[in-house]
């Protein structure tokens, strides 16, 4: 604000360190409770500055894009309808399991990912996913994306600006009591893992549900197999590592095998987490008999977007043999 006024700092009597700059040609109050306030008199007339709202609990969060959260959201949408968004000062995150306990959905947004981030003290923000779903419809792709939270609102405000356009609109979720426990996900030494190009990997797994409700993946260090059989046929899809040093880095396949490894999972999931191909141009599969596989989507180079899924159990396998 401009008004030719000097520039003074207020502090809190109530909680000392707290403090606030702002521009005042007026004088200073006590009010009953404690706080500072300031009044500036201006051509438009009074305008106050309550201390009390610069000292609440938030969080507030801008992404450059909007679209990045819209292919978040839809990428785990069908597979979890609530999220419990864990919120610190170094990330955002989210971790839940699906209706039937057999995918878990681990979210992670770094700082880094954010054009400014605020969280005063670690909250949780529960929020249906079909609300922010309905609510990032409203932006445009390019819109920036602001998240923003009080302490003890019931609701979280998503502000979308379209800069180009000087436009601006407001939506308001509600919050949501999830009850949610953080589950700790031991670390793993998996026997094989695979990155490969996102896109070929939704092709197959979309190409072997065609033929099968399991996908068969056999890893060797002669590459990768992916099979689907049912009994109207059967699909194998084979990839190799890369050899050529001129194949681009985003087409490449490579496999790291320290033994081979052959699971089965359901084929229904596994095209669940391929809507996340959008997020990322290649993906991660960490497998392991017998262990649930990590499908992970880097999420630029500030957080990750995993899916881990159990793998079916020996007799669902039977008519896979």
């Amino acid at each position: 604000m401009q008004y030719g006024c000097n520039q003074v700092t207020l502090t809190s009597t109530r909680y000392p360190g707290k403090f606030a700059r702002c521009f005042v040609g007026g004088n200073f109050q006590h009010d009953v409770d404690g706080w500072i306030r300031c009044w500036d008199r201006c051509s438009s007339g009074i305008l106050q500055l309550d201390l009390l709202a610069l000292l609440k609990t938030m969080f507030e969060a801008k992404l450059g894009s909007a679209s990045t959260l819209k292919r978040i959201v839809d990428a785990i949408k069908d597979l979890v309808t609530d999220a419990p968004f864990d919120c610190s000062e170094t990330a955002m995150c989210l971790q839940a399991m699906d209706s039937s306990h057999v995918a878990l959905v681990s979210l992670k947004m770094d700082v880094a990912m954010f054009e400014s981030y605020r969280c005063d003290r670690t909250i949780n923000l529960g929020l249906s996913l079909a609300g922010m779903a309905r609510a990032l419809k409203c932006a445009n792709n390019e819109d920036t994306c602001l998240i923003r939270y009080e302490e003890n609102d019931d609701s979280v405000l998503f502000l979308f600006e379209d800069t180009k356009r000087d436009k601006s609109q407001e939506v308001v979720v509600k919050m949501m009591d999830i009850d949610s426990e953080h589950l700790g996900i031991p670390e793993q030494d998996y026997s094989a893992v695979v990155c490969m190009p996102a896109a070929e990997f939704q092709k197959t797994c979309r190409d072997l549900a065609m033929f099968s409700d399991s996908l068969m993946i056999t890893v060797t260090k002669a590459g990768i197999v992916f099979t689907g059989k049912g009994d109207t046929g059967s699909s194998t899809v084979t990839y190799a590592p890369s050899k050529s040093a001129d194949e681009e880095e985003q087409q490449a396949v490579s496999v790291d095998v320290k033994e081979p490894v052959t699971v089965n999972f359901s084929i229904k999931y596994m095209n669940h987490f391929t809507k996340a191909t959008g997020l990322s141009d290649r993906v991660r599969l960490s497998l392991c008999n017998s262990v649930p596989v990590v499908v992970e989507y880097g999420l630029s180079e500030s957080g990750h977007l995993r899916f881990y899924l159990a793998p079916k159990i020996d007799d669902e396998d039977a008519d896979m043999k």
